[in-house]
């Protein structure tokens, strides 16, 4: 097997050598300490864990760039969060975590990556808990080539998780931005006019019963209910309530496909693009979604209820955002249809009042929303493209060994 990447950059050519971990790096794991909760003072230092920083403290152990390698936990075989991360300047670390220093002539970010596209079950020595240990640790191989290089790779990895995080942090602030957003253009309890208004708008809202403004029906249920084996590759869309998730965002690869023919017996709850589905039942019972636009004809389960707004009294896009204040949230998610397990019931749903303005302002309210979705979308797919281009990456810019 070749010890050369699949991608380099121009002039090098060398092959690269393999080491034991032991020969790049340091072990510092005897100057960390673990600091119980009782006894840490909150503070401005980051205090780090097998899978990244857990608390901020009042002290610090390190105060320079170092790598930190997982020892212990799940996730060093689940692989859900980094097992391998640089930690920088004045910061503690628990006993959870290996502390490595390169050696000299081997870059720090160069080393981390290297390390943390590795599949680590081969190196598991825990029994109930997974667990990378010191001596284990030592003997992991390491393919390197001369310093040169590892710190163009190390710098490339660098630059990307950079944009990652720009783009993280940009999705992060336009959901604050929608959060506090659906606090002042709703009114809050007691008020009949919210703090923030789109110009010449000025009159009340009014309180209405969702059934006076909306139609809304659960879904299909019972023996007519598709069996697993009915399930298709494509066909027409069926949603549960995998698809809106915990937080409203439509999940796509939720979607199931059901045979026209099953279908056409399904007539309960058909729906389209543009209706509102609300998550009636289970563990994110008051979650609401808009069905994409691009959807045509789909069908739901019992899980969950359509909303569709009635023609020229409650424009959809207007409901989504109303029932996703926290206010209605809370009350939503308060509900329960008397049964054991918490439940919105249609009746219930049909009682419950929101506030409403003109036509015309709920469709200008509506549009900024869609607008600020279309955003949060749009950074979390350049995030998720960015992480596909870094697997991808480190795939092919290390050798495999």
């Amino acid at each position: 097997m070749s010890n050369r990447p699949n991608i380099r950059f121009k002039n090098f050519k060398d092959d690269w050598e393999q080491r034991k971990l032991e020969d790049v790096v340091e072990f510092l794991d005897t100057l960390r300490k673990p600091l119980e909760g009782a006894k840490r003072v909150s503070g401005p230092y980051p205090y780090y864990g097998a899978s990244g920083i857990v608390d901020y403290v009042d002290g610090y152990i390190f105060d320079e760039e170092l790598i930190l390698l997982s020892e212990d936990g799940a996730n060093i075989t689940d692989r859900n969060y980094p097992v391998c991360f640089l930690a920088s300047g004045k910061y503690w670390v628990n006993n959870h975590a290996h502390v490595l220093k390169c050696k000299d002539g081997n870059e720090n970010n160069f080393i981390c990556n290297s390390l943390e596209r590795k599949d680590y079950k081969q190196y598991n020595s825990g029994m109930a808990m997974p667990k990378l240990n010191q001596e284990v640790c030592r003997g992991i191989p390491v393919s390197c080539p001369k310093y040169e290089e590892q710190k163009k790779i190390g710098d490339y990895f660098r630059s990307l998780d950079n944009l990652i995080t720009l783009h993280q942090r940009k999705c992060v602030e336009t959901k604050a931005l929608k959060k506090y957003m659906l606090q002042k253009m709703f009114p809050q309890e007691g008020e009949r006019v919210p703090e923030i208004r789109f110009d010449g708008f000025t009159d009340d809202w009014e309180q209405r019963k969702v059934s006076e403004i909306a139609d809304y029906i659960d879904g299909n249920y019972g023996e007519k209910y598709p069996k697993d084996n009915e399930f298709i590759d494509e066909g027409i869309p069926f949603f549960t309530s995998a698809v809106t998730g915990a937080d409203g965002v439509f999940n796509k690869e939720n979607v199931k496909y059901i045979s026209e023919e099953k279908n056409a017996i399904l007539l309960k709850a058909q729906s389209r693009g543009g209706d509102l589905i609300l998550t009636n039942r289970g563990a994110s019972m008051g979650v609401i979604a808009e069905i994409p636009q691009e959807y045509g004809l789909v069908n739901i389960g019992p899980q969950l209820t359509r909303i569709r707004g009635k023609e020229g009294v409650a424009f959809n896009k207007f409901l989504l955002s109303n029932l996703q204040t926290s206010k209605n949230s809370r009350k939503l998610t308060s509900m329960n249809a008397g049964s054991a397990m918490p439940f919105i019931g249609l009746s219930g749903l049909g009682s419950f009042e929101l506030q409403l303005p003109s036509f015309e302002e709920q469709k200008q309210i509506g549009v900024f929303f869609r607008d600020l979705d279309n955003l949060i979308t749009l950074q979390q797919r350049k995030c998720d493209e960015l992480k596909e281009v870094k697997k991808y990456m480190l795939q092919n810019m290390f050798p495999n060994l």
